[in-house]
């Protein structure tokens, strides 16, 4: 064996006795966390794997890495570092095994810089293998067919802190037309989290023109998400304590100011440092995003864990929806279907699209569908009270109880089951 080991490389912990190289077991998404910033380059000899390291280039939880692949495996990688410095971590696949395999890697070996990882991807299942690379520092050994996700975990797994605070499950919610009760939804369904599960929720209403989070949960607060975004040096997990208001024992807001004194025009990630700082310190963020299109809002709503559309039953909002859920399954394949929610459905007097054509059209099954009563959300609205609160017993109350179990990973979604008339259709309670 040679000497030139790749003594700069850290051990993965994971070669225990007796292990041996597999393909892990298929997982949440939701469960990776995102990848930091740092370089990553791959050296493929199949199209198969550079296709796979293409799409979870693309994926929402890579996007802070530089990731660039190249075909050729160890012996180009070799030949590319003789003249040019190594990324933070070298990913090469072989099709060899054995003694030949491993002249290759100490080839390599010789060119890689200090502190830069490596991770190779084989075509044979060998044990032995596994651990002769496991001794020479090789970060990790993955077995070819490797999928997309099983790319990014891999690359999550080297560079997360694993005794880092588990990061909370980003929730925004939209509406498909502006005053469809997207916020409305999105604030009950705050609510319905941490009254049932005793589960501390942060919600950012992120439309600081006109956001009604403080409204509707009869706050006043004199600071809030505005003083996050304008003071970006300033923000962390102390300051932003500093900034929520509590609406109840487990719900805080970072609530808009809800002036005019200042205009929108936010760059693309203005709000990714809050978010990050928001999501590291509760179990589930509730992001509320208006209806308007721009770098900022579609940044935030690509890079949420969970996305909900509120709809009311109309053209406009059908057609609204067919274009966001296109967007969204186009730029996050390896994420969930955005979930469909109706709301205002029988009003009177007003033409709708029925939910079952509605739902059809859009190929996604809501998972509520909410009846509209003027007197029930009109009280609540006017008092600054959750729809729980004013009425506990509601249908719609029961609805944002189950919206709450489906986008917190709670229960599956089931499809709403009728309960009298087609205009009230109502959630089936859950055990």
């Amino acid at each position: 064996m040679s000497n030139l080991a790749f003594d700069n490389l850290s051990p993965t912990p994971k070669a225990a006795s007796g292990a041996q190289p597999s393909r892990p077991a298929v997982t949440d998404p939701l469960d990776i966390r995102p990848v930091p910033r740092i370089s990553v380059q791959a050296f493929c000899e199949s199209s198969e794997l550079a296709t796979a390291f293409e799409a979870a280039a693309g994926d929402r939880r890579m996007e802070r890495a530089h990731v660039k692949v190249h075909m050729g495996g160890i012996a180009a990688a070799a030949e590319f570092y003789a003249a040019a410095p190594t990324p933070n971590l070298i990913v090469v696949e072989s099709q060899l095994s054995g003694e030949k395999l491993l002249a290759d890697l100490d080839r390599l070996s010789e060119v890689v810089d200090a502190g830069s990882k490596v991770v190779v991807i084989g075509h044979v299942n060998d044990v032995d293998l596994y651990r002769e690379l496991s001794r020479r520092g090789v970060s990790e050994y993955l077995v070819m067919p490797v999928g997309v996700m099983q790319i990014i975990r891999c690359v999550a797994d080297l560079y997360v802190d694993p005794s880092a605070e588990p990061l909370g499950r980003s929730i925004a919610f939209v509406g498909g037309k502006g005053g469809v009760g997207a916020s409305m939804v999105a604030h009950n369904v705050a609510w319905a989290i941490a009254k049932s599960f005793d589960s501390d929720v942060v919600v950012a209403d992120l439309d600081l023109a006109f956001g009604t989070a403080g409204l509707d949960f009869n706050q006043d607060p004199s600071q809030g998400i505005a003083e996050a975004i304008y003071s970006p040096e300033r923000l962390d997990d102390t300051f932003l304590d500093r900034l929520l208001a509590r609406a109840s024992d487990h719900l805080s807001l970072l609530a808009a100011p809800a002036t005019l004194d200042r205009t929108c025009d936010f760059d693309e990630a203005t709000f990714q440092a809050v978010i990050d700082v928001a999501q590291a310190g509760v179990p589930a963020l509730v992001i509320d995003l208006p209806h308007i299109w721009t770098g900022w809002v579609k940044k935030t709503l690509l890079s949420a864990d969970e996305i909900v559309i509120t709809c009311e039953p109309d053209l406009a909002n059908l057609r609204n929806a067919k274009n966001l859920i296109d967007i969204l399954k186009q730029s996050r394949k390896n994420d969930s279907m955005p979930r469909l929610i109706l709301n205002k459905v029988g009003m009177p007097k007003r033409p709708e699209i029925k939910p079952e054509e509605f739902a059809k059209a859009l190929e996604i099954d809501p998972i509520a569908v909410i009846a509209f009563d003027a007197q029930l959300f009109g009280t609540a609205a006017n008092n600054g009270q959750m729809i729980a609160e004013t009425d506990a017993k509601s249908a719609a109350a029961d609805s944002f109880q189950k919206v709450a179990q489906i986008v917190t990973g709670r229960m599956e979604a089931k499809r709403p089951r009728r309960s009298g008339l087609l205009s009230r259709l109502r959630s089936k309670k859950s055990e």
